[in-house]
């Protein structure tokens, strides 16, 4: 059943796959001035390059998980949008606010940025990615606080499911942590230690309640399986989650200066991390494999069952192979992080944002799903994207490896500026890949052009 206010979701995934391409080519940029270090400078310093794709990649996944929620929540509350004239205004304000934020990185330094935009008043700005200035921050609120009435009042007023409950909750969790962003003491650990109810909270916590139900929403669709026996799975996965997300915390805390039993909490229970991964993926392939209908969106069907490997490898093994506290001890900070973050992101998020896309944009046009030549297409750019992701941190990995014997582990340490130049290879290596990542996105985004006769759902 298709309800007319699920064309909401249209614009936000637009504009998401429109900001993942500007990702990707800061990306690419910050990529490249790793090995030519004056590339681009002084327009765009390393330090911007970096601030633009981070923040990018975090603003074009919150369209995509509010577009997802946009097309998700009628569907499984059986009734139209609360206010679809709310959504379509919620859409512009966080458009023109987080394109005036990043004109804004690119167009003055950033401390004059700062003076500018009211620092001076609420101090919130200069943390990793939480760079946004006040006047961002205050929008993001206002906009993720409108979104979230409009879903709320949408599920109290339809049909309850386990799906769009754990999608709300998941949702509420990701605006509550986002309020520590606002919080900036001047003591550098305390800092550090509450950063991180933002940036763990959010990935390795309530984003995972969102992948699971849009994960789960689209199994449904693609499958046929019963409902009853996808929530059961989807249940057990987000226990896992919360359980071990949340105490897995710690293994942020291990050398910033808190308490030496952080060690032990956050070895253990970022150790069960993968758990829940591996869980995902084996749910993915059961559900697939006990599907009652061939669905003629093989395109979709394909991206979901690469976000649960991906997001297991990517999140689950790369993770476990840097949690533990003595081997963090001397990885921490490397290249070794860059790789499992690059994996992390991209199967757990990325793929799974694509996954609602490729099922839902179709719909939202007007036909079931892309022609079949439209999906072969498609599948290329899965594997396009994929495979140069895997090769992508590999590379990474081989670099962070390098980069701690010589820096760290070697009887003659090397300096950081020494090692960053032996490993160069490895960042030359990687820049290659991201270009084809990039013309798996551009094959990607081309799929939904060609023509062609769709088959009926």
């Amino acid at each position: 059943m298709q309800f007319k206010s699920q064309a909401a979701a249209k614009p936000y995934f637009v504009a998401a796959i429109g900001l993942f391409v500007g990702q990707i080519l800061f990306g690419l940029i910050m990529g490249l001035q790793y090995v030519v270090g004056d590339f681009l400078f002084p327009a765009i310093p390393f330090n911007v390059a970096r601030m633009v794709h981070t923040n990018l990649l975090i603003v074009w996944l919150l369209f995509g998980f509010m577009g997802g929620a946009y097309y998700l929540v009628p569907e499984e509350s059986e009734t139209e949008l609360y206010s679809p004239k709310l959504a379509r205004a919620m859409f512009w304000v966080f458009l023109v606010a987080g394109a005036l934020t990043i004109l804004s990185y690119l167009a003055m330094p950033y401390a004059r940025l700062a003076e500018l935009s009211g620092n001076n008043i609420v101090q919130t700005m200069g943390r990793e990615f939480l760079e946004q200035p006040l006047p961002t921050k205050a929008g993001i609120v206002v906009v993720a606080l409108a979104f979230l009435f409009n879903i709320t009042m949408t599920v109290l007023r339809g049909r309850k499911t386990a799906i769009s409950s754990i999608l709300l909750l998941g949702l509420w969790g990701l605006a509550i942590f986002f309020l520590f962003s606002f919080y900036n003491p001047s003591n550098l650990v305390l800092d550090k230690y509450y950063w991180w109810w933002v940036v763990h909270l959010w990935v390795e916590g309530v984003w995972e309640l969102i992948l699971g139900a849009l994960l789960a929403f689209v199994l449904i669709k693609v499958t046929g399986v019963d409902r009853e026996v996808i929530e059961k799975w989807l249940y057990v996965i987000i226990t896992l989650t919360l359980i071990t997300g949340i105490v897995g915390t710690g293994h942020h805390y291990y050398w910033i200066g808190t308490p030496e039993y952080w060690q032990w909490w956050g070895s253990v229970f970022s150790a069960l991390e993968p758990i829940p991964f591996f869980a995902m993926t084996v749910f993915a392939f059961n559900m697939v494999n006990r599907r009652r209908r061939e669905h003629p969106n093989r395109a979709a069907t394909l991206w979901a069952l690469g976000t649960g490997v991906m997001s297991f490898l990517g999140a689950g093994i790369w993770g476990f192979l840097h949690t533990l506290a003595p081997v963090n001890y001397y990885t921490h900070g490397t290249q070794i992080t860059a790789a499992h973050g690059h994996m992390a992101f991209y199967g757990a998020y990325v793929m799974v944002v694509l996954t609602i896309i490729s099922y839902a944009m179709p719909i939202l046009r007007g036909r079931p799903c892309n022609s079949p030549r439209a999906q072969v297409v498609e599948m290329w750019s899965f594997w396009l994207m994929t495979i140069s992701m895997v090769f992508i941190t590999l590379f990474l990995t081989a670099a962070g490896i390098l980069q701690v014997w010589l820096q760290r582990v070697s009887d003659t340490p090397l300096p950081f500026m020494v090692v960053q130049e032996k490993i160069g290879l490895f960042y030359w290596m990687r820049e290659w890949t991201g270009v084809v990542f990039l013309v798996g996105l551009v094959v990607y985004v081309a799929s939904f052009f060609i023509k062609g006769d769709e088959r009926p759902a």
